[in-house]
């Protein structure tokens, strides 16, 4: 798979920019994460179950000391290594905590931020968005698998948090990662774009959906796309991917040439589909819809793809 494709400004996407050193090969060694953790540099993540936390003010860190977390509920046992920042050194860890977003509401020292909002606001480095999205996304995978999915045991936390044990029947359960089409669908000088219920009133986005056991990148963007709008598609090519940590997936940008015209929404994933030329787009991307249509944010690789064959760089 091709990284970008020409044209595409990868690092004006969200979550890709992590550049941990995740010492992979020394996870197991319980020793060697103790000391870190305990550095006085050492940063952990916080999280509840919707929300990431931080120290109230402009300018703090991603993360807290050791005696800070554990002040706020963190349990060192649960902490799960992200990696080593490249040139410093410096270990960042992360947990869950057990509070809510309503326990902790009142707090006026700490600041809690939703990490699409945050990615939003573009008030962190690349890097630190990427180290975020990895700790929520393996945050979420612990909040959710507690428990052996062979006995209903409970499980512990190893290898550094990418792996939990039974401890009563012996099973390992590693860490997800939910891989997921997108693609812009192009008809000549029109491009497919559809409106999810889900999504802001006026919202078109590329079509997306996950891939299927036994499907290739290519079947999975086929097939997705004659389910949601009817549409059959001849050629594809992959163009670029993101992780999307909400929970936990791969967003596997592609393109591809419709072999038909006529929409007919076949499922209940859309509520609105529709072929747009460049002059619609363009309004959409500037503001000036007469409808109020808009694509979606800088962040997802959606906009990416829908600007990219806007501006006619790549096809």
């Amino acid at each position: 798979m091709r990284a970008t494709a020409a044209g595409l400004h990868p690092m004006e996407m969200s979550f890709i920019g992590n550049t941990l050193d995740r010492r992979s090969t020394q996870r197991g060694d319980k020793a060697w994460l103790q000391a870190l953790l305990t550095k006085p540099d050492t940063e952990i993540v916080l999280s509840t179950d919707k929300s990431l936390v931080f120290k109230a003010g402009d300018g703090a860190p991603i993360g807290h000391n050791l005696e800070h977390a554990r002040k706020l509920g963190a349990f060192p046992e649960e902490m799960v290594f992200l990696g080593l920042r490249p040139g410093t050194g410096q270990a960042l860890f992360a947990t869950t905590l057990p509070q809510s977003d309503d326990d902790m509401a009142e707090r006026q020292d700490l600041q809690l931020l939703d990490l699409r909002t945050l990615a939003l606001q573009n008030t962190r480095s690349e890097e630190d968005l990427g180290a975020l999205a990895q700790a929520r996304a393996l945050i979420h995978w612990h909040r959710t698998h507690r428990h052996c999915s062979k006995c209903g045991e409970k499980t512990q936390l190893a290898e550094a948090g990418y792996r939990r044990d039974c401890p009563a029947c012996g099973s390992p359960h590693f860490p997800r990662t939910d891989p997921c089409v997108i693609m812009l669908i192009t008809d000549g000088e029109k491009a497919l774009l559809g409106r999810p219920s889900r999504l802001p009133e006026g919202l078109f986005t590329t079509l997306a959906g996950f891939m299927e056991p036994g499907e290739t990148v290519e079947q999975a963007v086929r097939r997705e796309t004659l389910e949601e709008s009817g549409i059959l598609v001849g050629d594809v090519q992959l163009v670029s991917n993101q992780p999307w940590p909400f929970p936990a997936n791969l967003m596997i940008g592609c393109t591809g040439t419709a072999l038909s015209h006529d929409i007919e929404i076949g499922d209940d994933e859309l509520e609105a589909c529709k072929w747009c030329d460049r002059d619609e787009v363009r309004q959409m991307v500037d503001g000036t819809h007469p409808e109020g249509h808009k694509i979606p944010p800088s962040i997802s690789i959606a906009y990416h793809l829908i600007l990219d064959w806007l501006e006619n760089r790549s096809r």
